[in-house]
């Protein structure tokens, strides 16, 4: 049964935000997405964004936080010139970490959200799979929406349909929701803007085709295992 208030979706036209997209879809009356410029490398992302929210029918708003890319000179998604870790550091976050994204995605999201009376925010983090980035942890989410309902006197509640779910499950649930091979020939998940199967040799490339091995080798255990 689908709620009868709006959602806006935190939306990069990768694979977990597109996931996150036909969730809200299915639970949400009406659905929209916003998607950020932050100075990340490959401007790809934004049209991939575009074009998958536009086929979903879904109103598409592109906000500009450049702002980011100038402050986080230090990450590799933002600064060319930083060669990215392909292993998270044992005593640090990896560099594809951007200090502070989420909390000003989620900030942004909200203000815009307020103005068209929407008070449901939807954002693809995952504590499962998240490279150890503390902006993707739930005590964070919570915090922050508390944080919002305070500095605006509203109700916003901030739903992270993946928070639990590792790479496998988010295939599974997108699977579920009837657009696996959207997600898997469409979306953008890799950091050096290679759509689909992506470089295959990135952090992000790596988690996604692992989750989609373990997935698919458990979809066809169970499809063998019932005689279909």
């Amino acid at each position: 049964m689908k709620h009868q208030e709006a959602a806006l979706v935190c939306f990069s036209g990768g694979q977990d935000s597109t996931t996150c997209l036909f969730w809200a879809k299915r639970r949400f009356s009406r659905v929209e997405a916003v998607c950020f410029t932050y100075g990340q490398k490959h401007s790809l992302e934004i049209e991939v964004a575009r074009k998958i929210a536009s086929d979903a029918d879904v109103p598409f708003h592109l906000l500009d936080m450049s702002l980011i890319g100038q402050l986080a000179s230090d990450c590799s998604l933002t600064n060319s010139d930083v060669a990215m870790d392909q292993e998270k550091p044992s005593d640090s976050y990896p560099n594809t970490f951007v200090p502070g994204r989420n909390m000003l995605f989620l900030t942004f999201a909200a203000v815009l959200a307020r103005s068209k009376g929407i008070f449901h925010l939807v954002t693809g983090v995952s504590e499962a799979d998240y490279s150890g980035y503390p902006d993707c942890r739930d005590t964070f989410i919570h915090s922050l929406n508390v944080t919002l309902n305070l500095a605006m006197d509203e109700r916003f509640v901030i739903h992270t349909p993946l928070m639990d779910r590792d790479k496998s499950e988010v295939w599974e649930l997108a699977d579920e929701l009837g657009v696996f091979d959207l997600v898997r020939t469409q979306t953008l998940t890799c950091y050096n803007g290679i759509i689909a199967e992506g470089c295959g040799h990135c952090p992000a490339c790596k988690l996604r085709r692992e989750g989609l091995e373990k997935y698919l080798e458990r979809k066809n255990g169970k499809t063998g295992s019932d005689g279909r």
